[in-house]
């Protein structure tokens, strides 16, 4: 399919994230991988890793290129290919997890004739040599990055295929369907009656459904991906920084009655009903006493402005004041839910106000040192986020294959209005094809190299 330079190369690189541990692993694939190993391998059997079985553990001690002395005890790991992640000979030497012998055993087996992997390499060449298309293979990453364990659980539906299987799925009856149009304009003579003519637009209309379906996962799977940033803001010392530990279910943020205690952006990550957040604790919104509060109010407009949802938080044991106004005026037109807070104390609040500008719906009393799972359940409904992230395997997150279904749902939309106008037979199989094309791209079927190298290098090495 694709012929890089380099693929004929061994490659080698850490497969373990840095720092100390138990376990870290050197990896190497390649046709040349485990020739390489040996020639700084010596397995406590007394035989080589060339004459070992494949799929196997053996115990041995990796030594110094040229002068044998011992480097650590390991345990190695030999698959062969095929039948290995790469589809080629694979080596991995689980040595003592610190990172001086990890680079100390890497630099050994770069001397005996490995390159360093780029990153992704290894993950690449897997999807080159056709053991995973590239959706599985961009699972991976996603595996790697996941934040929540509901990404998790989407991502391994990836690497297991189902996505792929329901993008091929449409794909086979649009090459169905391109085919018989193909015919249709090489022989005219054969003709189509008013019958046929419907069907066709009907089986491009289901396809365009089908499309449709998957695209209408994107704004959850981004969602879940990606996350959401939930910006709380307010005049000084209503409760922001509480209701910030309420959320994070830990005390992060200082809590004090004296105000403006919070000078500065505090921006924190969490899970809200497993929906990965990133919650930005503003500084109170008044005059600045200084170039301190000066900057960290200017940071605090610039975090509303960029913000998914803005938690306008008003105090229930105070009246509205000035700055509460003021605030509500300028959020008129962002995504916010007021957030009454203070409601264990005694009303003073008219909260007829805040439901007049922005609806009640959009209007919680809630208590940060009790209980914010109303608020959390609000959080979620006014994110308009899919609830039930097992339902499928199919929830789109890539942004890459998302403008691609919406590409091919755009030719799709094209073919069928065609069909019904009954223009040429040959702009409706254009249309098709088009589809196909894109349908394509994301699997890996038909991809720009230069495209695949930049997906592949936001991959981390010995990946």
């Amino acid at each position: 399919m694709y012929q890089y330079k380099g693929l004929e190369d061994t490659i080698a690189a850490i497969a373990t994230p840095a720092g100390q541990g138990g376990i870290g692993i050197v990896r190497i694939s390649g046709q040349e991988a485990i020739t390489i190993v040996d020639k700084v391998l010596r397995l406590e059997s007394g035989k080589t890793l060339t004459a070992s079985t494949s799929h196997h553990v053996y115990y041995g001690k990796v030594v110094f290129h040229q002068s044998q002395q011992i480097l650590d005890e390991v345990l190695v790991v030999l698959m062969r290919g095929p039948k290995s992640f790469t589809a080629e000979d694979v080596v991995e030497i689980n040595c003592h997890g610190g990172m001086t012998v990890l680079r100390s055993v890497l630099e050994e087996i770069l001397q005996a004739g490995a390159r360093l992997a780029a990153p992704g390499e290894f993950t690449k060449r897997a999807f080159l040599h056709g053991r995973i298309d590239l959706v599985q293979a961009e699972a991976v990453s996603d595996i790697i990055q996941a934040k929540t364990e509901s990404f998790l659980r989407q991502s391994q539906y990836q690497l297991k295929g189902e996505l792929s299987t329901h993008l091929n799925l449409i794909r086979e009856e649009l090459i169905k369907l391109y085919t018989m149009l193909e015919a249709l304009i090489n022989f005219p003579e054969d003709g189509i009656d008013a019958q046929g003519h419907q069907q066709i637009v009907d089986r491009i209309g289901i396809q365009e459904k089908n499309v449709n379906k998957l695209l209408s996962s994107s704004k959850s799977g981004r969602i879940l991906k990606e996350g959401i940033r939930i910006v709380l803001c307010g005049r000084p010392n209503v409760g922001k920084s509480s209701l910030l530990n309420a959320l994070l279910k830990e005390e992060r943020a200082i809590v004090t009655n004296i105000a403006g205690t919070t000078r500065d952006v505090l921006e924190e990550s969490a899970q809200i009903q497993g929906i990965p957040i990133s919650l930005v604790d503003t500084a109170g919104i008044l005059e600045p006493r200084d170039l301190i509060e000066k900057e960290a109010i200017a940071r605090s407009h610039l975090y509303i402005k960029s913000a998914d949802v803005v938690l306008l938080v008003l105090d229930h044991s105070q009246p509205l004041q000035a700055e509460d106004m003021a605030l509500m005026q300028q959020l008129k037109t962002t995504p916010v839910l007021v957030v009454v807070n203070k409601m264990d104390l005694t009303p003073q609040i008219d909260i007829s106000i805040p439901e007049q500008i922005f609806g009640p719906k959009r209007v919680l009393k809630v208590s940060a040192i009790h209980s914010v799972k109303d608020l959390e359940s609000k959080i979620v409904e006014l994110i308009d986020v899919q609830k039930d992230f097992d339902s499928h395997g199919m929830m789109i997150s890539n942004i890459r294959h998302i403008k691609a279904l919406e590409a091919a749902r755009e030719n799709l939309h094209g073919a069928y209005h065609l069909m019904n106008e009954k223009t040429s037979f040959e702009f409706v199989s254009e249309e098709i094809k088009a589809a196909v094309n894109q349908l394509d791209a994301i699997t890996g079927r038909n991809i720009d190299e230069d495209l695949l190298d930049r997906i592949f290098s936001e991959f981390c090495i010995g990946k």
